[in-house]
Order: C-alpha cells, then structure tokens, then sequence
C-alpha cells in the first residue's frame, strides 16, 4: 500500500503536505480503502489548485457543507452553470472538472466552494438527483474489441460504451438507442445498452425519431388515443347552434405560413351603425373535442405543445384532430371560440365578448399574399385586410408605448429536397402581414386574462397565466456594459423604464449586430412560464396575459379554453384546484423549454449539413461569444455558429480578456471583440458533433 501511495504521488506532482498528512493519517488496509483515499486526494487536488494561463495558483475553494439543488446547463466550452431550484440565489459556476457524472439539463445537487471576491459563486456537483434524459441516440462505433456511442446531443459530453452482450443486433453504424444508463466514477466513461435501432442516419424519419429520443420527446400516440381520435365524427347539431353565435355569413379568413397545416386561428372585421369596427378573433374549439381526463387529453397534457423541426411536426394531437376536424380549413363549417372586440377607428376598445362561435373560413391567406394586399391596396377582401392591418398598427404602437418590447428574433428557414436534406437557408423576415396576426393575437390573450384577474363580482378564480419576472440585475449590468462598448448610449436603469430598453433596440434594427444584441438581451432576461399565481409579463409589459389562440399546439391554451367555459357558462364541468393547475403549469412550462432546445438543434443539423460541401467557402461574420479558448463567430446570411479556435490563430499569442469580451494579441495588440465583425473561411465540418471550425480572414 505505501509504495502504491508512493507512486501516486509521483505521477501527481504538486501535492500540499497537508495532502500527503491526510494520507498517512487514514487507515488504508484494503483495496476498496485506497481507492476511496485516492477519489478523496483527487477531490482535495482539484479543489486546492487551478490552472490558468499556464500557472498554478491556489485557491480557497474548500467545498463547504451547505448543499444546494438545482440543473445543470453546460456550455460549449465543457463548463456549466447550475440554476437553483432557489430562485433568489444567482448561477452557481461548474468547472469541466467539477462536473462529477452529470450531464447537460440533470437536476443535480452542489456543495459551494467559499465566495471569491469580486467572482461568482462556484461549487463543485456531489450528487445527480435525476437525470434529464433517460435515453441517448448516437452512431454505433467500434474501436477494437469497444462498442460506444458519441451521443448526437453536443452538450451531452461524453461517449458511451456499450457492452458486446448488450448490442442487440445492431450494426457499426446504424444510429441507435442507448438506454440503461450506468456512470458512478467521474474518470471512467458511462455505460449503458442498445434497446432501440433506429436505422441508417441520414434520412429525414430516422433524424426525427432521433431528436424526439434525444429529448424526450413523445412522437407516437398509442393506440388508445388513435382509436379515441379516430372515433371522433365532425357533427354540428341543431342543439349545439343554439349555443354559439353564428358567424358563417361573415367574411373570416386564416393568415398563416404557407407550409402551415393546422389553422387554429381566423379573423373577421365589419363596421357597425356608429363606426367602430367589430373584430372576431375565431380560435379553434379543441376543448369541444378533447373531454376532461380522456386518453387525448392525457396525451396532450404530457406532451405539453406541437413541436417543429425542420421538415417535420411532432403533433400534440392526432392528425384526424390537429390537421382536419379541429383546424380552420376553408369552406367548411368549424366550431370556435372567439373574442368579439368592438374597437373604435383609432384602437380604443369600447367592449368585448367571449363566446363559443361557428365560423365558415372564406379563404385561406398566405402571409405573402396578405402582404401583397397591404403593399398594393388590391385583391381578395382588400378592404378587410387594409382595416385589420391599420388598427393592428395602432395597437403596436400603443404597446410599444406602453412598455412592451420589440424582439426581432430571426429565423431560419430551410428549403429541402424530397429526401430531407437541406437545399436552401434564409432568414425568415418580419413583414405587415406577420405582425398584423400577432397584434390580434395578443389583444385576445389579454383580454381573456383580463377577463379572469379583474372579474365584475367575487374574487379570480384558479387560471392559467403566461408571466414574465423582471430580469436580473447583474445579467442587465453586464448586458449593459457590453452594449456600451459598442458604442451605444444605454440608460442603465433599464429594469425600471422599460422604454429605455425598447430605444436600445431601436438603435440597433437594421444593423448587423441586431441578431447578436437581440439573443443577448434575450439571455439577459428571465424565461416566461405558466403559472396560476399572476405576475404579470414583463417582456409584454403587460398586467394580465395568457396563452388562448392556439389550442391545437399547446395544452396551456386547451386549458384556459374549459377553465373560460366552465367560469363562463357551464359551472358544473369539472374544474382544477390552484394545487393542480401548479403541477401542470410546472410540466408544461419544462415541455416547452425542451421543445425549443430540440428545435434550436433540428436547425443547428441542417445548418451543418448545408455547409458540409462548403469547407474553404468564405463567409461574412459577427463574433457571437468570447472564451478562453477561442472565439464564436455566427455567419450573418444563415445565422450559423462555428469556433476559431485560439490555436489556429497563428499570427500571434493571444490572451482572453473577460472585461473586455475580448482576446488581445500579445505582441500585435490586435483585438478581436464581442460584436465585431469579421470575414472567415471554413476549414472543418464535424457534422456527428455539429461542430465548424473556421479562421479569420484578414
């Protein structure tokens, strides 16, 4: 035992005496003993030194006893931060070494090492509480006698390997599934076993089957929910007209992409005797079909929302609902709930009703076609479209001046060819005809969570919110101190004047670092969620807001639809107690964040693939992120992101400046900053880790 001690010194020079002290202290009489005291003097190693820059320095990061929960979200550069259950504590930062054997989105457990002045909290993971996934998909691999797999996801960072005994039937390179999951020792890999082949990667079903088993995702309906679907018949009685208000003879339209294949929202305009204008904003009645506590409504609610991958849709409800008896087709009868708003010319709103409707939709709009419309004056129902459109414009600026944010986020669309892969990549813009929908939209919602917060007689009963807390301090002080060294002008007290923040965006629409600025302000806010205890929405800068208009892709709408019903005319259906809407609103809100990770890594896969026969191609950039291994560039045409690693910088030395959000050449001084632009070639594609690698081009 000691001359083994002896040699584990050895090979880990630098070792404190106390170390060595601790050492000969324990009593290390059996193999299991020393293996234990080795993990412990590791632990004391990585908790006593760090290596930066080149020199160890020590540092008082003894872990302390308090334990604190919360999830893990890694980084591209291997590190992570973990956000605690405890929403009053700020990040907690996780060196790669201190990761333990969690992965990427695990609720995990954190000793605190002691505050360093002036520098975030940091801890080290003891503990995986749970895991996020409970399934990985990769490429089968062999390396001499080893099966393993690199799973798809890059923030999941290791490979795993995987038992001869345990492939079941698969074949080096078939895109698998790996579940089973085993990883007790920080040092060695995980191991799990093969219980799904999904096939030959490349085509568009395997690539779909394999993000939805990446993240969880429900992509089959059982066969009791198909069967309860397919039972139900479109059949408008004479019983249930009497209970809506007919709006068949109306001029009602749909507005939607041209790749759309449920329409769950129409809208209708006519001016009445004194002038105002009469919208109906028609929602489609899912509620109507989906019954309380059905196997469709179990489905949806574990679901929790539609998701949308490229080339593809994961439907909360089966085709014959999402795609046919629920969705507003034209020329065909269609049942709805609607918000009837009587609005002056100028936008003010005299009175509204909320009332289950049947519509006949008179044509379908593309939003090309509606924008057509607005730009010419001329076409089908023109003048209906050219008065939607006007006061959809007094509302935004109204909103906008009442404190509401105007995030152009961009998005990437893909052409693809017949088999799936991507032809094509543009940026989706914002037109009229887009944000013409979304004022509608968002008055509904309003209204309906106005309609519940502030009723006429006794108290708000139990409902569904979307909120939005207020943004944390010291992400907006950083937030401000990078836009200044832009050379912006940034009223610091952005929190408390949000039109201060709505200026900033002002300033920088059109320009090139608008994406940049955009997702960093983005970051820098709090994440909207469902809850029934109302905080208001601050990105909105609304009081009262819900999620009503889109009941076919999202079970948030579903809900508030029978909750509006049952407040409103039919108090004997059965209802939710504020403990139950709390559960749900808690699922939903997690469903929806891994729905738009799965979507931002659906697009990541085909940026990647476009480029993959593009390698010696130049491009024109931003600088997206700085770290102390390189810099992130996101090409400005297509919105990919790719490395310039530091060691490709061959011209210089250079060193990463955290204050600066830069790296700087030693001997030039050449600065590459956050925010700047730059031209830069591709030199590597690694599409199973979706990873490009580029260098500057001077």
């Amino acid at each position: 035992m000691k001359k083994e001690l002896k040699a584990f010194f050895k090979k880990n020079p630098g070792r404190s005496y106390k170390a060595k002290e601790i050492a000969r202290r324990l009593n290390a009489n059996s193999d299991h003993q020393y293996e234990a005291l080795k993990s412990a003097l590791n632990k004391l190693y990585d908790e006593k030194f760090l290596t930066r820059t080149g020199k160890r320095f020590k540092l008082n990061q003894i872990p302390s006893t308090n334990k604190i929960t919360g999830t893990l979200e890694l980084t591209e550069g291997g590190y992570g931060f973990v956000i605690p259950d405890n929403r009053k504590l700020s990040d907690i930062f996780i060196a790669a070494r201190n990761l333990g054997t969690a992965f990427d989105g695990d609720k995990v457990e954190v000793v605190l090492f002691a505050k360093q002045k002036g520098r975030n909290l940091e801890g080290q993971i003891v503990n995986v509480i749970s895991r996020k996934r409970k399934e990985y998909v990769g490429i089968l691999k062999k390396e001499k006698s080893l099966y393993y797999i690199t799973p798809d996801e890059p923030t999941i960072h290791r490979d795993i390997y995987i038992d001869p005994q345990k492939i079941n039937s698969a074949k080096v390179g078939d895109k698998v599934v790996v579940g089973n999951l085993v990883w007790e020792i920080p040092t060695q890999n995980p191991i799990g076993e093969i219980i799904e082949v999904l096939g030959k990667p490349g085509s568009l079903d395997t690539e779909v089957t394999s993000i939805a088993k990446e993240f969880g995702l429900r992509y089959r309906f059982p066969s009791s929910v198909v069967n309860e679907a397919d039972e139900i018949i479109f059949e408008i009685t004479s019983e249930e007209l009497k209970h809506r208000v007919d709006f068949r003879e109306k001029n009602v339209i749909t507005i939607d992409p041209e790749d759309a294949k449920d329409f769950d929202d129409a809208l209708s305009i006519e001016k009445n005797e004194n002038g105002n204008f009469i919208v109906g904003i028609h929602i489609a009645d899912v509620s109507h079909y989906v019954d309380y506590d059905s196997f469709l409504d179990q489905e949806a609610q574990q679901r929790g929302n539609s998701v949308y991958l490229v080339g593809k849709v994961i439907p909360m409800l089966p085709e014959n609902l999402s795609n046919n008896i629920c969705s507003l087709v034209p020329n065909e009868d269609r049942l709805t709930y609607s918000v009837i708003v009587e609005m002056t010319p100028r936008g003010r709103i005299v009175d509204y009703q909320i009332k289950k409707t049947i519509i006949n939709s008179k044509r379908r709009f593309n939003y090309d076609e509606v924008q057509k419309i607005i730009e010419t004056g001329e076409g089908d129902f023109a003048e209906d479209i050219l008065n939607l459109d006007k006061l959809a414009k007094i509302l935004r600026r109204k909103r906008m001046k009442e404190g509401s944010f105007d995030f152009n986020t961009l998005e990437v669309k893909f052409k693809l060819d017949e088999y799936g892969r991507p032809l094509e990549a543009y940026i989706k813009s914002m037109k009229d005809s887009n944000m013409l929908v979304e004022e509608f939209m968002l008055l509904a919602n309003k209204i309906v969570a106005q309609h519940i917060a502030l009723p006429k007689r006794g108290e708000a009963k139990p409902f569904v919110y979307r909120v939005h807390d207020l943004p944390d301090q010291e992400k907006i002080f950083e937030f401000v101190r990078f836009v200044k060294s832009l050379g912006y002008q940034v009223n610091p007290n952005l929190i408390k004047k949000s039109s201060e923040f709505q200026k900033l965006l002002d300033q920088v629409k059109g320009k090139e670092e608008e994406p940049l600025i955009n997702e960093l302000a983005i970051r820098s806010m709090a994440k909207a969620f469902y809850s029934p205890r109302n905080i208001g929405h601050y990105g909105l800068g609304f009081k009262y807001y819900t999620h009503f208009t889109s009941p076919i892709r999202r079970y948030s709408d579903l809900l508030v639809h029978r909750l509006l019903y049952k407040y409103i005319e039919s108090p004997k259906l059965p209802g939710y107690t504020l403990e139950e809407l709390e559960e749900i609103c808690e699922h939903i809100s997690a469903c929806e964040r891994t729905a738009m990770e799965a979507e931002r890594y659906s697009v990541k896969l085909k940026q990647v693939e476009l480029l993959s026969n593009r390698v010696g191609d130049e491009f024109h950039a931003i600088i997206s992120g700085v770290v102390h291994f390189g810099i992130f560039v996101k090409i400005t045409d297509i919105l990919a992101e790719g490395l310039i690693r530091l060691r490709d910088l061959e011209d210089d030395f250079y060193i990463y400046d955290e204050k600066k959000y830069a790296i700087i050449g030693k001997r030039t001084k050449k600065m590459y900053r956050l925010g700047d632009k730059v031209s830069v070639k591709l030199v590597r594609v690694n599409e199973e880790r979706l990873e490009l690698d580029f260098l500057i081009v001077e």
